[in-house]
């Protein structure tokens, strides 16, 4: 299991937000850079980066940024958050960007997944929020109509490979993580599954490890020293 440290971006600074609430938001660093450096410094291989404004929006304001991340580091890097064209997802992946994942707009437009999957197979990855069992959409700011099973299950039979899959309830809020949810959908889904939200100890970490899943993403727990992404790592190989 490879472990993926995120990196929230708002206004070219890294932060949190408790449970997907930007009126909740707390600054952890005016230098990204920084912080992924320290990642790497712990072992760490890749980079989860989320551009919060742009999740919000539909917008990429924090694309220098995401390509600075990736150049100034040696890091893995994935980037989610406002990416809804085909010519944002150029812009990643010309710049080097390792995978580009899709929210919103993979709920309100399968067709647009397909073509990018189509066109750039592994480098590309679907984000599912899920808020009460269904699919949360524009920054996790509205909740869709479709259920989040069946929106994982769509996104396998169009092509889409990775599936980065975060429980709404759980992120921020240091309560532990879904380890049921991720259980159900590694025995369901022939993807490779990615852990987001609440992963808040090194118990999480085992227990994720433990289903052999193919990532977890650790976010506020690194930022409050709860979890240390060295022995993390360690502990996910």
């Amino acid at each position: 299991m490879f472990i993926f440290p995120a990196i929230d971006l708002y206004g070219g600074k890294a932060v949190r937000l408790y449970k997907g609430d930007y009126a909740q938001m707390t600054v952890y660093s005016d230098t990204p850079i920084d912080v992924a450096r320290d990642f790497e410094k712990s072992g760490a291989k890749h980079l989860h980066i989320v551009d919060l404004e742009g999740a919000r929006d539909g917008t990429t304001p924090n694309i220098d940024t995401v390509c600075a991340l990736k150049k100034n580091t040696s890091l893995f890097c994935e980037i989610g958050g406002g990416i809804r064209t085909m010519e944002i997802v150029d812009r990643y992946i010309e710049a080097g960007i390792d995978r580009v994942i899709l929210g919103t707009a993979a709920v309100t437009n399968p067709s647009f997944a397909k073509e990018a999957a189509d066109k750039y197979g592994e480098k590309i990855a679907v984000g599912v929020d899920i808020k009460d069992g269904f699919v949360a959409v524009k920054g996790w700011t509205e909740k869709s109509n479709e259920s989040a099973f069946d929106f994982c299950k769509k996104m396998q039979s169009i092509g889409i490979g990775t599936l980065i899959c975060t429980d709404i309830s759980k992120d921020g809020a240091m309560q532990g993580t879904n380890v049921e949810l991720y259980k159900t959908l590694s025995n369901e889904l022939n993807m490779k599954i990615v852990a987001s939200g609440g992963v808040s100890s090194l118990d999480d970490v085992k227990a994720l490890r433990a289903l052999d899943i193919y990532g977890a993403i650790i976010g506020k727990a690194y930022y409050t020293g709860a979890i240390s992404i060295e022995e993390a790592v360690k502990i996910a190989k």
